[in-house]
This record gives structure tokens, C-alpha cells and sequence, in this order.
């Protein structure tokens, strides 16, 4: 399955956005699906997780409280809302099919083997 993410945009700080991921190519449902992001200068790293039926989510400390994860299998879609945004939010964020929530949480971005185009979210001061 190949996931693809998109809604990314310039806002200020204190702003909400709402990143989605589309899903085509293969069953959605049977993936558990991450967000990962990369700032300009460091390594991607783990953002959220949600398992694949949606009863599980995985959160990094710096973004608990502020983003939300979630999906409808249904519609071969994720979202992931992203509330009170912090200049340190910027990067580029991916979305990811993975093994489990548990697993992408915890390996990071070694848990995936595949990564999509992401897109970028700028948050000014």
C-alpha cells in the first residue's frame, strides 16, 4: 500500500492544521499507519501512530495534548490534527503504513521500509 500526504501549509503559531494521508494499492485496513516528520538539519523521527483497527495511539512526548491521530479504513484515509503549533513543528511530515503503532513508536523511523512524498508544514513566530 502506498500512502501519500498532503494539507501541509505556512501558518503561525497558536494555529491548527490537519494533515491527510491517502491511501492506494493495497488493503489500508491491514496496516497500522505513523506520521513522521523532519526539521531542516535533523533526522526523521516518530510523530503518532494509530493501530490498524484505530482502538491505539502512539504519541512522541512534545506533540501529546496538541495532535490527534486518526483513520477511516473506510476511506483509505488518516488524518492527523495538529493544534496550538509551535515554531519547532516544522518539517516535513510523512505518513507511513507499519507493522503496529507499538512497533513504529518504538523503532522509529526504522520500523519502515517505505517512505512517501511528505509535505511541508511551516509554523512562524
Amino acid at each position: 500500500v502506498q500512502l501519500q500526504a498532503s494539507g501541509g501549509g505556512l501558518v503561525q503559531a497558536g494555529d491548527s492544521l490537519r494533515l491527510s494521508c491517502a491511501a492506494s494499492g493495497g488493503t489500508f485496513s491491514a496496516y497500522a499507519v505513523g506520521w513522521f516528520r523532519q526539521a531542516p538539519g535533523k533526522e526523521r523521527e516518530f510523530v503518532a501512530a494509530i493501530s490498524r483497527r484505530g482502538t491505539r495511539t502512539s504519541y512522541v512526548d512534545s506533540v501529546k495534548g496538541r495532535f490527534t491521530i486518526s483513520r477511516d479504513s473506510a476511506k483509505n484515509t488518516s488524518w492527523l490534527q495538529m493544534n496550538s503549533l509551535k515554531p519547532e513543528d516544522t518539517a516535513v511530515y510523512y505518513c507511513t503504513a507499519g507493522p503496529t503503532a507499538r512497533a513504529m513508536s518504538i523503532m522509529g523511523p526504522r520500523a519502515i521500509t517505505s517512505w512517501g512524498q511528505g509535505t511541508q508544514v511551516t509554523v512562524s513566530s
